[in-house]
């Protein structure tokens, strides 16, 4: 079956291109722009979850065996397949994320790149090497290599449903994993397409990468399988849940959950390159995106300036579902009560509501850019995760007070630094406690494929991108060979008594005389 027939261009997905099972429940994904259906799709229960498992580890080792050659190979067929198709992509992201089309295929692009990437530095990464044996293993080679672990299971949010589960599964298959994917409930379209473009890409190695669909119960039965390690994108409070599922058969996790990221603008920054990339920041895919900006931090000198500057460029937005709307609706509807419930709650609390607000939504599924100055730190507009296109402006004494407050919280995702002065800008980087930061601009590491990717605190553990994210899906493995006998062998019953005092002596001539 070709992709084109299993992907309809208009309709979307049927249930019958993801199940091959018995389940009869089903349910539909709906556009949240409009509320048209976008696809129908099977309710994956612990039997399907299971069974799909069960392929996955039958393919794992043929995959593993293809080699970091054979694998490449095929990474590059997926990731061209990917790139001819993108618009056809971009549009099905459209219909059922919201995002605008244009930043679809800039998500998209994103993911291609991070798929050539892993697929290309796999071998450097995780090949076997021959490392220093040591003083005491001196007649032995010692070798380290990456192993992989078998079957990863990807759980996947809908924010960003190509690009972020693509970081996890585009460096398990090139580590040698098979991938069983379970997309959002609210994106199960977009997860469908990924994996009928990878079985018509890839036809040998189909089962290598599958995917489940369904509601959290799906999720859990994921967990529950088990698979030899789960990846979980999504908020703080789900991804403690699916740690305690993963808890009762031992599976290990990789948490990437939310943030509340910070903007430190100090006194020398380029306050309209600032204001440019904050209103990026916290306003594009409708605010819904885990590294996006909600907090900033601007030092008293350029605070007027910057604020004055945030305002003109958020009152040019305009919300909607056409071509020319600078970002499109809220995709999970609950979230649109969130997102008033910190406004609400920072007004009124004395926050000054510049422009947008609580009773501003330009229609039932989107949400009024919000620009919110002078909101207490004791608000759950700057202490929760508000995951809407809004944004609060604090006036700080000095940039040290900045990040100060920047870290005054328990998430630690990401976060931005505006100064012209480059150590400055890069000593505070270092100090703000995110796993990642971007200076004089906002998200930038996510789109350099060599850097790892993920946060701490709340906002989980774990990496992906990078080396680091190759090496997340592997085992290191450790072997050493007996090259030539030692006289004496100290790993013996049969050793010689005052062999023991003799290796003191040594290792107190060799090391001893250091203080």
């Amino acid at each position: 079956m070709s992709l084109s027939e299993e992907v309809d261009s208009a309709t979307g997905v049927t249930a019958g291109t993801v199940d091959r099972h018995a389940t009869t429940e089903t349910f539909e994904s709906t556009a949240p722009a409009t509320g048209a259906v976008v696809g129908v799709f099977p309710v994956h229960d612990a039997t399907a979850v299971g069974e799909t498992v069960a392929r996955a580890r039958a393919a794992a080792g043929q995959w593993a065996a293809l080699g970091f050659d054979g694998r490449k190979q095929r990474l590059a067929a997926y990731r061209g397949y990917l790139a001819r198709r993108m618009h056809e992509l971009a549009d099905l992201v459209h219909r059922e994320n919201g995002k605008p089309h244009a930043d679809a295929i800039l998500e998209i692009t994103l993911a291609v790149d991070h798929l050539a990437w892993a697929a290309g530095h796999a071998r450097k990464t995780l090949g076997p090497r021959r490392v220093a044996a040591g003083m005491l293993a001196a007649n032995h080679a010692a070798y380290l290599e990456y192993q992989p672990m078998g079957v990863v299971g990807v759980i996947g949010p809908w924010n960003y449903p190509v690009f972020t589960p693509m970081g996890s599964i585009a460096y398990a298959l090139a580590a040698g994993n098979a991938v069983v994917f379970k997309p959002s409930e609210f994106t199960p379209a977009v997860g469908a397409w990924l994996a009928a473009a990878w079985r018509a890409a890839v036809p040998d190695a189909a089962d290598a990468f599958q995917v489940v669909t369904g509601f959290g119960e799906t999720g859990a039965a994921l967990c529950r399988v088990p698979v030899d390690k789960l990846a979980f994108t999504g908020s703080a409070a789900t991804g403690r849940k699916v740690m305690a599922a993963c808890a009762e058969t031992l599976t290990p996790v990789l948490m990437e959950l939310g943030g509340k990221d910070a903007m430190i603008v100090d006194d020398d920054a380029d306050v309209v390159a600032a204001a440019d990339a904050a209103v990026w920041g916290a306003m594009s895919n409708g605010g819904q995106t885990c590294i996006g900006i909600e907090r900033v931090y601007a030092t008293a000198p350029v605070y007027d300036r910057f604020v004055a500057e945030v305002t003109a460029q958020v009152q040019r937005l305009r919300p909607g579902s056409d071509d020319a709307a600078t970002y499109g609706p809220m995709t999970m509807p609950s979230q649109i009560d969130v997102v008033r419930r910190h406004v609400s709650d920072a007004a009124g609390a004395g926050a000054r509501v510049v422009t947008g607000g609580p009773d501003t939504s330009p229609g039932e599924r989107y949400v009024a850019p919000t620009v919110l100055l002078d909101v207490p730190e004791s608000s759950a507009a700057v202490r929760e995760e508000t995951f809407g296109p809004t944004l609060t402006i604090t006036k700080v004494r000095d940039a040290e007070e900045a990040l100060e407050r920047a870290n005054d919280t328990t998430y630690g995702l990401a976060g931005a630094v505006f100064s012209k002065s480059r150590d400055r800008a890069m000593d505070l980087a270092r100090r703000m406690r995110s796993g990642m930061t971007s200076v004089n601009s906002v998200l930038t590491f996510a789109s350099v494929p060599a850097l790892p990717f993920g946060g701490v605190g709340d906002s989980g553990f774990g990496r992906i991108h990078g080396e680091d994210g190759l090496k997340e899906f592997t085992r290191s493995k450790a072997i050493t060979r007996q090259r030539v006998p030692l006289p004496v062998n100290l790993m013996s019953f049969g050793r010689p008594a005052g062999a023991a005092d003799a290796l003191a002596r040594v290792m107190g001539m060799v090391h001893g005389r250091h203080r």
